[in-house]
């Protein structure tokens, strides 16, 4: 799952939410500069932090769409003067690719259920993650894409047990 805080990380309230709705986590790497796009400013200001946490269950890919849901769910149960204070991004990693929910429709994008719609991300091809032209710039970052192959390794051996 991707969050974006203005803190570098999920706070210990977030940490306890996201624990309770979808079990234990461990950060993926560190947390950087999320500087790719003024997008989130009004609502955030200007430095805002990408983080990516690791869920130990494995899910049914299905489910991707309530767990989006679910995450916008949280994301408004916790606003502060009406602003966000963390936006989650709720993504699935198999074997083959990362795909990402959202509720912006793209000709790219496939729809899922109740406006939710699915986003191939990144593509695992030729031993590596490989972009897209609609790829999101953080997930273009090489750090990222690394990142992304460690834990593919972890669930490939999740899988094997």
């Amino acid at each position: 799952m991707g969050l974006l805080t203005k803190i570098g990380g999920p706070s210990t309230s977030l940490q306890e939410i996201l624990e309770k709705e979808f079990g234990p986590f461990r950060i993926l790497g560190e947390s950087f500069l999320f500087n790719y796009t003024n997008y989130y400013e009004k609502e955030f200001g200007k430095k805002l932090w990408r983080t990516f946490l690791l869920f130990e269950n494995l899910i049914d890919p299905s489910s991707l769409a309530s767990i989006k849901i679910k995450t916008n769910s949280i994301e408004q149960e916790n606003l502060e003067e009406g602003n966000r204070t963390f936006n989650l991004d709720p993504g699935i990693l198999t074997s083959a690719n990362i795909i990402l929910a959202t509720t912006k429709n793209r000709s790219h994008r496939i729809p899922l259920q109740q406006g939710i719609y699915g986003e191939l991300t990144l593509m695992y091809q030729g031993k590596k993650y490989n972009d897209f032209q609609w790829t999101y710039p953080d997930y273009k970052e090489d750090k990222v894409k690394h990142l992304f192959e460690e834990v593919r390794k972890e669930f490939l051996k999740q899988l094997s047990f």
